[in-house]
């Protein structure tokens, strides 16, 4: 399914989130078929990030991350999406 270069860097996305390359690549594949839009359909894929990642989103910041993402405001580089992460 991967290539050398792309299972090698599979393998260190695992070995540091403990997330499976396979469940990696369903929830890339959940993404692209989302409409995000759709507030429920955000909610719902934030849900699912949060379980792959074992990492619990209060209330407060799943609202957060709908409202960027519904009104196409979501930063697009990871510097700026660490920040929006690590508000508190």
């Amino acid at each position: 399914m991967f290539q050398n270069n792309d299972s090698s860097f599979m393998d260190q996305i695992q070995k540091k989130t403990n997330v499976k390359p396979d469940d990696l690549m369903k929830l890339a594949n959940s993404v692209s078929n989302t409409n995000l839009q759709d507030e429920k359909a955000v909610r719902q894929l934030i849900a699912q990030v949060a379980r792959l990642a074992g990492k619990p989103v209060s209330k407060e910041k799943e609202d957060q991350i709908v409202k960027a993402i519904t009104n196409n405001d979501m930063p697009m580089d990871f510097a700026s999406l660490a920040k929006m992460f690590n508000k508190k």
